[in-house]
């Protein structure tokens, strides 16, 4: 395990900064709204909101983990360069002061995303950074896996040729709300069954702006929010697998 399983920044980004960035991932999720008629979401329902279960109690339970770890929340997602211009100073900043020194050239779109009340995301990890979590080119009419109905990419395929043979090394989740305005909603961090401490609720997050930078294959959460409306950004950096 990681000597630091995560590393944050407070109020990295500013208070304009951070409503630039709502306002602009609001609109496109708006865009999308109107165009596809439905929400960007993975909730599916109340039996199935297995967010409170770390993934030993899951497996006891005989719950198929990958089916069950899902969330409740609306998403869009931003390429404008400005943003990553913005953030991407920080987590190489991170990347080095943390002390991991990880090998990454390159990142995916930023996702927005809005938590609501009763909003909440499972236990799980953004990827191991093996060779299997490589990323694999999608080309249409000759990949042979279909296009998902929603115009979505298959799990593991890219069109990018900046992210083909890549994975992801580190995550970046900058909270953008102001945390009076919400209850709830905190990111946890799972650093498994051998650390005494092993469940950790990061509230360093909590400040409007706040960065926090941890590996992609650390277990983690976000806890259900009890009351208003949270919204964050979310961002991976890249790399060649791990050796």
């Amino acid at each position: 395990m990681f000597k630091n399983i995560y590393y944050f920044i407070k109020e990295a980004l500013s208070v304009e900064q951070c409503n630039k960035i709502i306002e602009l991932g609001l609109s496109k999720i708006e865009e999308k709204a109107s165009t596809f008629g439905d929400r960007d979401t993975a909730s599916l329902n109340t039996q199935s909101k297995q967010n409170n279960l770390t993934i030993e109690e899951m497996l006891k339970q005989g719950i198929d983990v990958e089916k069950s770890v899902i969330r409740d929340s609306q998403v869009s997602w931003i390429d404008e360069n400005w943003v990553f211009d913005i953030i991407n100073p920080l987590i190489d900043q991170a990347n080095k002061e943390a002390g991991w020194n990880f090998d990454i050239d390159s990142w995916e779109d930023a996702q927005f995303t809005v938590y609501k009340e009763d909003g909440f995301y499972g236990w799980h990890s953004d990827g191991m950074g093996d060779e299997f979590a490589k990323y694999k080119p999608y080309i249409q009419g000759y990949t042979n896996v279909d296009m998902k109905k929603n115009g979505k990419l298959p799990h593991g395929y890219t069109q990018s040729p900046f992210l083909i043979g890549k994975v992801r090394k580190l995550s970046v989740t900058i909270n953008l709300t102001d945390p009076n305005e919400y209850e709830g909603g905190n990111l946890m961090f799972d650093s498994g069954p051998h650390d005494k401490d092993r469940f950790r609720e990061c509230v360093e997050g909590r400040p409007q702006g706040s960065m926090i930078i941890f590996p992609s294959s650390v277990y983690h959460c976000v806890t259900p929010v009890k009351s208003g409306k949270r919204t964050s950004l979310v961002n991976w950096r890249l790399g060649r697998p791990f050796k």
